[in-house]
């Protein structure tokens, strides 16, 4: 095991988890930042601290030498507070949203949050890397209960193309701007292997849970009162129907992080045979 000390916040979130993971079992030492230890259930040999960005325990930082920073509210004063205490090195889990290359991007919710982020951690003073992944396959975890109980799931833009990325892979790429030298600066924008259509990833769950599933298509104008209805904010709902829209003509560009992670990134049915699960596979 080595000697340098990682510091993970939001250890039981779906990177985080797999962020401890990977580092334990590369041998390094984690102190893992999380709200409920009892249920996090993380690997054995990662020292499990409680305690949030609201509420940071004394000594969180003490022989910590690199942290990745889950992007809640919040994680800005954490960033400068773990810099203020020696912490060298910071990954921030951010958005491509930030990246403003789409029109749409330009003050969505997403941008906002995560580009104030992203100039807290620069103005942090320690060193920084960024980390930018479009649209997570974790997402369609929303359609585990509609899966569940009515064999389908309905929605806008069914030919909406999206390259949804692994949450292993954005946690490999973390581990690799954590532990090695040459990321210092330098932000990562990521996708997914492939573009698939919003049809195409609902026959990817489907083929991983052995089920037939449909998709009935819904007006934008049908999502927003649905959406409304379940309390989703205004803001999170025109994102939505924005990419969507968009990527109907212009399809999600894959950029997965072969590269950085040292290994092909990981496909949609690769995720949904990982979570056939909680689809009820």
């Amino acid at each position: 095991m080595t000697d340098t000390l990682f510091l993970i916040s939001g250890a039981s979130g779906r990177v985080g988890r797999h962020l401890v993971t990977q580092l334990i079992e590369s041998g390094h030492r984690v102190r893992a930042l999380t709200r409920s230890p009892a249920k996090a259930d993380l690997p054995a040999g990662a020292e499990v601290v409680t305690g949030s960005f609201d509420h940071l325990p004394e000594g969180i930082f003490d022989g910590v030498t690199a942290a990745f920073v889950f992007p809640a509210d919040g994680a800005g004063a954490f960033a400068r507070a773990a810099a203020a205490s020696g912490v060298r090195r910071l990954v921030l889990l951010s958005s491509l949203a930030a990246a403003l290359e789409h029109e749409r991007d330009h003050g969505s919710a997403s941008q906002r949050h995560h580009s104030a982020i992203e100039e807290a951690v620069r103005a942090s003073g320690a060193q920084w890397t960024i980390l930018r992944p479009g649209t997570f396959a974790s997402n369609l975890l929303a359609w585990s209960q509609p899966i569940r109980f009515t064999g389908g799931i309905r929605g806008p833009y069914p030919t909406s193309a999206q390259a949804p990325i692994h949450e292993a892979d954005v946690a490999a790429a973390a581990a690799a701007a954590l532990t090695q030298p040459g990321h210092e600066g330098r932000t990562y924008a990521m996708t997914g292997p492939e573009a698939l259509t919003r049809v195409e990833q609902l026959q990817a769950i489907a083929d991983a849970i052995g089920r037939e599933l449909t998709f009935t298509e819904q007006s934008p104008e049908e999502f927003a009162a649905e959406m409304a209805r379940y309390g989703v904010s205004a803001d999170i709902v025109t994102m939505l129907l924005r990419y969507w829209s968009d990527t109907v003509t212009e399809p999600d560009v894959p950029r997965p992080p072969d590269a950085l992670i040292g290994r092909p990134a990981k496909t949609l049915a690769e995720w949904a045979r990982d979570h056939a699960a909680e689809f009820g596979g």
